[in-house]
């Protein structure tokens, strides 16, 4: 395995495996809990590959996401998934300390996707333990929190 790419700094501690449960909410469906497992790996290149997948409690799968956390110069980190409900999802922000903050800046779905006009997340870890936030704008309901969720380093 390379050394992860200096430019990464800001990323280099989420790189490995994540595991955890969290839950979501918004006011167009019912509250609900789920498991997570999120994937960070590096090539030796200023981005890290990302793969996100959860379940419900019986194994049922509900999400996933796939894509790239990529540097973009000082504290600034970009975000670039397709989503599996049909959509894909550009984003930016900054990475400094502990945190990692993006908005989304575009996001198109497929004619079958249900309609999502932003998303913004908050990332914090403090040594093996990652907690995460989302924030969405769905289907004409304004945003809201949708999403909380607390992992532990597996790997």
């Amino acid at each position: 395995m390379p050394t992860p790419h200096a430019d990464l700094r800001e990323l280099v501690h989420l790189i490995g495996t994540w595991r955890g449960a969290g839950e979501g909410h918004y006011p167009t469906i019912e509250p609900f809990t789920y498991e997570e497992e999120v994937e960070f790996r590096h090539s030796g290149k200023p981005l890290l590959a990302y793969a996100q997948m959860t379940r419900r409690a019986d194994g049922t799968p509900l999400h996933s996401e796939r894509g790239y956390w990529r540097t973009a110069g000082g504290s600034g980190v970009e975000l670039v998934l397709a989503h599996s409900f049909g959509a894909v999802e550009v984003a930016g922000g900054t990475a400094a300390g502990r945190t990692i903050e993006t908005r989304s800046s575009t996001i198109h779905g497929t004619p079958s996707a249900k309609r999502i006009d932003e998303v913004r997340r908050r990332l914090t870890w403090n040594g093996d333990a990652l907690v995460y936030d989302l924030w969405m704008d769905a289907v004409g309901a304004g945003l809201h929190h949708h999403l909380h969720a607390r992992l532990e380093r597996v790997d």
